[in-house]
C-alpha cells in the first residue's frame, strides 16, 4: 500500500494537480480501502485542522506580511544605496551590493519569494540602466533571492523545527554562516563574469557618485531604520525577550511605523492591498501545511520512514554516502515540488535516519533548507524564475539558463555546509 500511495502521490503532481489536492486525495486511500485503517476520513479532517495548531507557524503569515510591507515600503532601496555607497565603484560592485541587499532583506522578510519581488523590482532596473545584460541581472537576483530562506529569520525554518522537533531559535543560528559562505560564493562568480564581459565603468562611477554625494551621514540615516530591523528581529529572539512567533508580529508593526512615519514610502491607503497581497500568499501556504501534516501521519501509520530507514541502511554504507543520496535526493524534489509541503514530508522521514548516524539534528535542518532553496531557481517549479521573470519580462528557461553557474557555485557552498558541520553548529 505505502508504495502505491507513494507512486500515485507522484503521478497526480506530474500531471499537474496541485501538491495540497494531490496530498488530500492519497491521504483519504488507504483508509477507504481498508475500514480498520486508522486514518479514516474523520481522523484526517482532525488531522487537517490540527496541523495548523501550532505557535510557531503563527510566524509564517507575520514574517509574510511583514515582508510585503517592507516591499512596498522600499526599504530594501535604502539598503541597496547603503552597501552601494561603499562598493559600488569596485568591480562587480553594484551587483555585488544586490546579492548582499538580498542577504540582509532575507535577514527581514525570510521568504526568498518576498526578497526577489523587493530587491529585483529595485535593483534590476538600475543595472540594466547601467548596461548590464538583463538576463544576467535577472538570474542574480532569481538566485542570491534564496538567501531569503537561508539567512535567518526563515520561513521554512519555522516549519523544519516544528515539524523535526528542533529549535527555532537554533535553526536561525544555524542558517548564518552557511547564509553568508552562499553570498561569498555568488559574489566570487559575479565578480568573475563582470571581470570577463567588462563593464560601463563610466555611468557606473555617476551612479555612485549621485549616492556618495548625499554624504556618508546622511546615506547611513536613511538606511539606519532599515539596518536596525534585523538587529530588532533577531536581538529580540537571541536575548531571550521574543519568541519567533512573537518577533515575526514585532517585524509587522515595525516595518508599519517605519514605512508610514519614517521614510514615509506608504500611506494609509496603503494598507488594505498589501493586507490582501499577504493573504494571497498565505493561504496557499497554510492550507499546504495543513494537508501536509495529514499526509503525514498517513506516511507515518504505514510505517513508510521505517521503511525507508532500513533501505538506506541496507543501500549506503557510510554516513557520507548516506549524505550525499539525501542531497541528490532533495535536489530532485526542490525541482518538482514547493518548499513547505517538501520539508513537512520529508522532514519526519528522514531526520531520524541521519540522527541515527550521528549527524547534529539543526546540521540536517539546514542541509534540507538549502538543498531546497536551490529548488527556487530549478524548473518546473522554480517559483523564484517566475517571480523574476514577471518583473523583468524574460523568458523563465532563459533565466534558468543563465542562472546555471550561479547554481554551480551555490552547490559548491551545499557541498562544504553538508561536510562542514561546524558551519552550522559553531554558533549554538
Amino acid at each position: 500500500m505505502s508504495i502505491f500511495i507513494l507512486v500515485l502521490f507522484i503521478v497526480l503532481i506530474a500531471i499537474s494537480i496541485p501538491i495540497a489536492t494531490s496530498m488530500g486525495i492519497v491521504s483519504v486511500i488507504p483508509g477507504l480501502a481498508d475500514s480498520t485503517f486508522s486514518a479514516n476520513p474523520v481522523y484526517l479532517l482532525r488531522a487537517i485542522i490540527s496541523g495548523l495548531e501550532s505557535v510557531p507557524y503563527l510566524a509564517i503569515p507575520m514574517f509574510i506580511l511583514s515582508g510585503t510591507i517592507m516591499s512596498k515600503g522600499e526599504i530594501s532601496k535604502k539598503l541597496f544605496d547603503f552597501i552601494s555607497y561603499f562598493i559600488g565603484k569596485k568591480r562587480a560592485g553594484l551587483p555585488c551590493a544586490v546579492i548582499i541587499t538580498c542577504l540582509f532583506f532575507g535577514a527581514l522578510s525570510g521568504s526568498a519569494t518576498a526578497t526577489v519581488a523587493a530587491v529585483g523590482s529595485m535593483t534590476i532596473p538600475i543595472l540594466v540602466a547601467l548596461n548590464y545584460d538583463k538576463t544576467f541581472c535577472t538570474a542574480l537576483v532569481a538566485v542570491a533571492g534564496g538567501l531569503g530562506v537561508i539567512i535567518p529569520p526563515s520561513i521554512p525554518m519555522i516549519v523544519y523545527a516544528t515539524v523535526a522537533g528542533e529549535s527555532v531559535g537554533d535553526m536561525f543560528i544555524g542558517g548564518i554562516l552557511p547564509g553568508i559562505l552562499i553570498a561569498v560564493c555568488l559574489m566570487v562568480y559575479t565578480y568573475y563574469y563582470c571581470r570577463k564581459h567588462g563593464e560601463d565603468t563610466e555611468k557606473i562611477s555617476e551612479t555612485v557618485e549621485k549616492i556618495r554625494s548625499k554624504g556618508l551621514g546622511k546615506v547611513f540615516m536613511q538606511s539606519f531604520w532599515a539596518l536596525l530591523t534585523p538587529v530588532i528581529i533577531l536581538g529580540s529572539i537571541y536575548g531571550g525577550l521574543a519568541t519567533p512567533t512573537e518577533a515575526a508580529v514585532i517585524s509587522v508593526f515595525y516595518a508599519l511605523v517605519v514605512s508610514l512615519f519614517v521614510y514615509r514610502t506608504m500611506s494609509i491607503r496603503d494598507i488594505l492591498p498589501v493586507l490582501k497581497e499577504s493573504v494571497s500568499y498565505c493561504l496557499p501556504a497554510l492550507f499546504i501545511l495543513a494537508t501536509a501534516s495529514a499526509f503525514a501521519r498517513v506516511l507515518a501509520l504505514l510505517q513508510v520512514p521505517q521503511s525507508l530507514g532500513l533501505w538506506i541502511g541496507d543501500t549506503f554504507g557510510s554516513k557520507i554516502t548516506v549524505l550525499l543520496a539525501i542531497n541528490i535526493f532533495l535536489l530532485f524534489l526542490g525541482m518538482v515540488m514547493d518548499t513547505t509541503p517538501a520539508i513537512v514530508i520529508v522532514a519526519p522521514i528522514l531526520a531520524p535516519i541521519v540522527t541515527a548516524l550521528g549527524v547534529n539534528g539543526v546540521h540536517f535542518g539546514i542541509i534540507v533548507v538549502v538543498n531546497l532553496a536551490i529548488g527556487f531557481v530549478t524548473p518546473p517549479i522554480g517559483t523564484n524564475l517566475f517571480i523574476a521573470s514577471s518583473v523583468t519580462g524574460v523568458e523563465v528557461l532563459e533565466i534558468a539558463k543563465k542562472a546555471v553557474p550561479f547554481l554551480l557555485f551555490f552547490l559548491v557552498a551545499l557541498m562544504v555546509v553538508t561536510f562542514v558541520p561546524a558551519l552550522s553548529t559553531c554558533l549554538l
